[in-house]
């Protein structure tokens, strides 16, 4: 069988996908991929024969700003970028792409809609893959309307579409699933690049993270690596493609580095600071680990909230962010052994959820 897995120019987009593509590549069946300029020669460094198609969310957002202005609200800004400039572009690379690939499935990320688009025009099964929380459906009904023209009828979910593969477990569901006819279960498993472990602090340190997008967010990372220093506690800070340069000089008991195989890492960490991304999020569940999430955009507040409600984790936002409350903050999840609990039973809800193997033997079957 050919696949198609498309996606965003984006770490956080291309990362979920690799689970599923890794394990069509070993089963034998021929995976292609689909992604914006930037990431072609990383697709292609992975191993994946690989097309350009669509445009950067960096891209759509400068010409949303160019047509409502810097200042416009998300609305204006975010429905204009994922409703409509996002989607036609990928439509305008991939409607000639898809008749000379003839693949037998599609697999996209689920804000990577104008594939699913592209799919059903050319009569190609498609599912989405859940990579975050869905919108708000206030929001999603202002999208479902921009999408309409492009859908023709629209699937159950404007971007999930009438199929998707959910990685969250059962204490977490999104609610945006309940509503897609088919919904494939998947064991969220982290993607680790190929990185050698750095040298790790003795077992039960905490690791700071803010991701691949918002690592750039240096004050929020110097904050709480100054109330991290206030404890008892090694540190160690990943700034993925980030210059560890940029945070000057550091405490004794905290080391930076770039990119980490982040899985291996949670394995030896007492608890996690993060950004609240949605592939941090649920790695640190797998590992077991309380979480304090200090969310910077999209749908890590939604994120920070629920785990919050969870119990698995506590939260700060926005002006919240101080030196004093990370440490508070930290303070209780290393006294208080429930968030920690919560957590454990999670990880033992996700060991238990079907593999990338066995989702991609439905798959292959569904679409079949």
């Amino acid at each position: 069988m050919r696949i198609l897995f498309t996606c965003r120019p984006a770490y956080g987009h291309l990362f979920p996908l690799l689970p599923l593509a890794n394990a069509a590549a070993e089963a034998g069946h021929e995976v292609v991929f689909g992604t914006g300029e930037a990431f072609v020669p990383k697709v292609r460094d992975l191993g994946f024969a690989v097309h350009r198609a669509g445009i950067s969310i960096g891209a759509a957002e400068a010409e949303a700003k160019r047509r409502h202005g810097e200042d416009a609200g998300f609305l204006d800004l975010g429905i204009t970028m994922f409703a409509e400039l996002l989607p036609n572009s990928l439509l305008d690379d991939l409607t000639p792409l898809l008749p000379r690939l003839r693949p037998d499935l599609v697999v996209y990320e689920m804000s990577d809609v104008g594939a699913a688009i592209a799919a059903r025009r050319a009569g190609v099964p498609a599912v989405s893959v859940v990579i975050g929380r869905s919108m708000p459906p206030a929001v999603l009904a202002v999208a479902a309307d921009r999408l309409r023209p492009l859908w023709g009828t629209l699937p159950a979910d404007a971007l999930l579409g009438d199929a998707c593969v959910d990685v969250w477990p059962d204490r977490l569901r999104d609610p945006g699933t309940a509503g897609v006819p088919k919904v494939f279960r998947m064991r969220p498993t982290p993607y680790d690049p190929d990185v050698p472990l750095p040298p790790l602090p003795a077992d039960g340190f905490a690791y700071l993270t803010l991701g691949t997008v918002v690592f750039g967010a240096t004050d929020v990372l110097r904050g709480a690596i100054a109330a991290l220093s206030r404890l008892d506690i090694d540190v160690l800070v990943a700034l993925g493609p980030g210059d560890p340069a940029a945070l000057g000089p550091l405490p004794d008991r905290v080391r930076a580095t770039g990119f980490v195989p982040q899985a291996r890492v949670l394995a030896h960490a007492g608890l996690v600071v993060h950004h609240g991304g949605t592939g941090t999020v649920l790695a640190s569940l797998a590992a077991g680990l309380p979480q304090l999430v200090l969310p910077q955009g999209a749908d890590q507040f939604a994120n920070a909230e629920t785990l919050e409600t969870l119990g698995a984790a506590k939260s700060l936002v926005g002006a919240a962010i101080r030196i004093p409350a990370v440490e508070a903050a930290v303070r209780t999840l290393l006294d208080d052994p429930k968030p920690r609990e919560v957590a454990r039973g999670v990880a033992a809800e996700i060991a238990e959820m079907p593999s990338p193997e066995q989702v991609l033997g439905e798959l292959v079957s569904w679409a079949g």
